[in-house]
């Protein structure tokens, strides 16, 4: 929608990186779209708004140094989107390839060739915020009856990703609309706002109802 509603210059909860050594992971790899065991390099997180994460990254990287270079990386980004949608990530999946990024399984999946698209399109905070929705709101929230109920008061869907997959992307694909217009909406155009506020009011009630806490955004 916008690669300006959470930027690289925006703060961030990241805190400290540690190398717990290696250990075996099943992780999930899209290149093969099947669950692996990997001897991982492992480095535990934390943020300072009490969080922490295991990050995960593939032994292809060939060396703990390598490896701590692309969790650093990503977990400075993860950082700066809301709390509430980091609540439920324990672990974070770091692999080499072109494919896309996931969320779910109380975990992030990235995978570093798409990243760096997402960072040249500026829209890899973005795309953490639609992730990180899976992991921590969609269980409670896709198919609870207030969801339910919103979606057909609204009738309209923000996209047509959310349209298509309404009980699988609908939440994700709105609660980032939602932080654009509550708290990003002088970062986007105007018109923009609007139509959004127009599509989709009761969902956005019903984020506003949840009290959500968005630190570091806010």
């Amino acid at each position: 929608m916008d690669p300006d509603i959470i930027t690289a210059s925006d703060p961030t909860t990241f805190q400290t990186l540690t190398a717990s050594g290696r250990g075996i992971r099943t992780m999930f790899d899209r290149r093969v779209n099947a669950f692996v065991q990997f001897d991982a390099y492992l480095f535990d997180a934390t943020f300072s708004d009490g969080l922490s994460a295991e990050f995960q990254v593939n032994p292809e990287f060939g060396s703990s140094e390598a490896a701590r270079l692309e969790a650093e990386k990503y977990a400075v980004v993860i950082g700066r989107i809301p709390k509430a949608l980091r609540t439920s990530v324990l672990t974070v999946w770091i692999h080499k390839g072109v494919q896309p990024f996931g969320g779910g399984n109380n975990n992030l999946l990235i995978h570093v060739g798409q990243g760096d698209i997402y960072i040249a399109d500026g829209i890899l905070e973005e795309t953490f915020v639609h992730e990180a929705a899976h992991t921590s709101l969609d269980a409670a929230h896709a198919t609870s009856a207030g969801w339910l109920s919103a979606q057909v008061k609204d009738v309209n869907f923000i996209s047509s990703y959310a349209r298509d997959n309404p009980a699988r992307e609908d939440v994700a694909e709105s609660v980032l609309t939602w932080l654009a217009v509550r708290y990003r909406a002088s970062r986007i155009d105007p018109a923009q706002v609007a139509k959004i506020q127009q599509a989709i009011p009761n969902r956005l009630a019903y984020f506003d109802a949840l009290n959500l806490v968005v630190l570091p955004v806010r």
